[in-house]
C-alpha cells in the first residue's frame, strides 16, 4: 500500500480539503513561475519528436538536444526579432487611428458618435495594447524570461526520461507505467497542439497578409498579426479578426470591404476544408464552445497568456482524465 502518512491524509476530509486550499494558494502564490515552467513543457513536447529521431539515428543525447533547439533560437533570433520594431510601429499607429476610422463607419450608416466615444474607444484601445504588450514583453520578450523559458525546456528535455520515473515514483508501483505512459500521452498531444497551431497561425497570417497587400489594405501586417494570433481561438477568432480590416476598408470604400470579408471567407473555408483536417488530425479535439469558455476564463484571470494557455491546460486535464478511467487502470 502507499505511505501511510499519504493514506491518513486522503482518509481524514478535513486534512484533504486543507491540503487542497494549500496547493491551490500556492499555486495563486507561484502562477509566474508555473506559468514559465508550463510554457517550457510546451515547447519540450514540441521539440521531443525531432530529439527522438535524432536519438534513433544514433545522435549522442546531448547533441540530439542541442541541434533543435539551436535551430529554433536560430529562427527566432534571424527572422522574427528583426521585424519587431517595425511591427510595433505599425500596431501603434493602427492603434492611434482606428477611433477615426470607427467614427467615419459610424458616419456611413448616419450613426452619431460623440468624441468623448470616440476618444474613450482609443482609450480602451490603447490600453489593452498596452497591457498586451506589457505581458508579452514581460514573459516572452523579456530576454531573462525568455533565456529562462529556454533553460528550463533544455533540460526538461535533457532530464525528461529520468523525470518521468521520478515523477511516477511517489505513485504506488502497480501504476507507475501507467503514470509513464500517461506523461508520454500529454506530452504528444501538447506537442501536436504547438506544431499544429503554429503552422496553422503562421499559414492563416501569411495568406491574410498577401491577399490584404495585394488588395492594398493599409495596416496588412498588423492586421495578418491580428489574425494569425486569433487562430488559436476556434470558430470566433476568425470572425473577430475580420472586424478591424472591415471597418479600415470601410473607410475607403464599400467595394474595398466587400472584397475584403470575401478574402476572409475564402481563406477560412481553405483553411476548415484543407488546413484543419490534414494539420490538426493528431492534434486536440476539443468542442469550440469549451475552448472559448476556457479561453474566456484564462483571459479572466491571467490576462492574454492565460487565454493562450487555456486550450493546452484543457488537453493536459482531457488526457489525464480518459488515461485515469476506471477501465483503463492496470
Amino acid at each position: 500500500m502507499s505511505n501511510p502518512i499519504i493514506k491518513y491524509i486522503v482518509n481524514n476530509h478535513f486534512l484533504t480539503v486543507l491540503l487542497v486550499i494549500g496547493i491551490i494558494w500556492v499555486a495563486i502564490q507561484l502562477s509566474g513561475i508555473l506559468i514559465l515552467v508550463f510554457i517550457s513543457f510546451i515547447i519540450m513536447a514540441a521539440l521531443a519528436p525531432f530529439t527522438d529521431f535524432l536519438v534513433k539515428k544514433r545522435f549522442p543525447r546531448i547533441l540530439a538536444v542541442v541541434i533543435p533547439y539551436s535551430i529554433t533560437i536560430a529562427i527566432l533570433v534571424l527572422l522574427i526579432f528583426p521585424l519587431v520594431p517595425f511591427l510595433a510601429s505599425q500596431i501603434q499607429l493602427l492603434f492611434k487611428n482606428f477611433p477615426k476610422y470607427i467614427d467615419q463607419v459610424a458616419k456611413i450608416f448616419n450613426l452619431h458618435i460623440n468624441s468623448s466615444n470616440t476618444n474613450f474607444l482609443g482609450s480602451d484601445i490603447n490600453t489593452i495594447g498596452m497591457n498586451a504588450l506589457s505581458v508579452t514583453g514581460k514573459i516572452f520578450s523579456g530576454v531573462f524570461s525568455t533565456l529562462m523559458v529556454f533553460v528550463v525546456s533544455f533540460y526538461l528535455m535533457l532530464q525528461r526520461e529520468k523525470l518521468k520515473k521520478q515523477f511516477a515514483s511517489i505513485c504506488p508501483k502497480k501504476y507507475q507505467q501507467h503514470v509513464i505512459d500517461t506523461i508520454a500521452l500529454v506530452e504528444n498531444k501538447i506537442g501536436y497542439w504547438l506544431r499544429g497551431q503554429l503552422i496553422l497561425c503562421f499559414s492563416i497570417g501569411f495568406c491574410t497578409w498577401v491577399g490584404l497587400a495585394l488588395i492594398g489594405l493599409p495596416y496588412a501586417l498588423p492586421l495578418a498579426l491580428f489574425a494569425g494570433i486569433l487562430e488559436i481561438v476556434p470558430t470566433i477568432g476568425p470572425i473577430v479578426s475580420a472586424v478591424p480590416a472591415i471597418i479600415v476598408a470601410l473607410t475607403i470604400s464599400p467595394g474595398l470591404a466587400l472584397s475584403i470579408v470575401i478574402l476572409y471567407i475564402i481563406i477560412q473555408a481553405l483553411e476548415n476544408n484543407l488546413l484543419v483536417p490534414k494539420i490538426m488530425e493528431k492534434a486536440v479535439g476539443l468542442n469550440p464552445i469549451v475552448i472559448i469558455l476556457g479561453v474566456l476564463i484564462g483571459g479572466k484571470f491571467l490576462g492574454i497568456i492565460g487565454a493562450l494557455l487555456t486550450i493546452p491546460i484543457i488537453a493536459m486535464l482531457v488526457t489525464i482524465i480518459k488515461s485515469f478511467k476506471p477501465s483503463n487502470q492496470l
